[in-house]
């Protein structure tokens, strides 16, 4: 079964790894013109918010 991953970067996106790979970036800040990917509006808009893991799933 893959294992996937998903991190909250700092003042960034949400990363979605699948088996240690980088498989999606997801919008956190609700600024995106491309939901629910991220589009780097958050470097725009001066997003804020600390890095984080959000669950591990097997």
């Amino acid at each position: 079964m893959a294992r996937v991953t998903i991190q909250s970067m700092e003042n960034g996106p949400n990363l979605v790894f699948l088996d240690g790979k980088v498989f999606s970036a997801m919008c956190r800040c609700g600024q995106s013109q491309q939901k629910p990917l991220c589009d780097g509006s958050h470097a725009k808009v001066g997003f804020r918010a600390p890095k984080a893991e959000l669950k591990v799933l097997e």
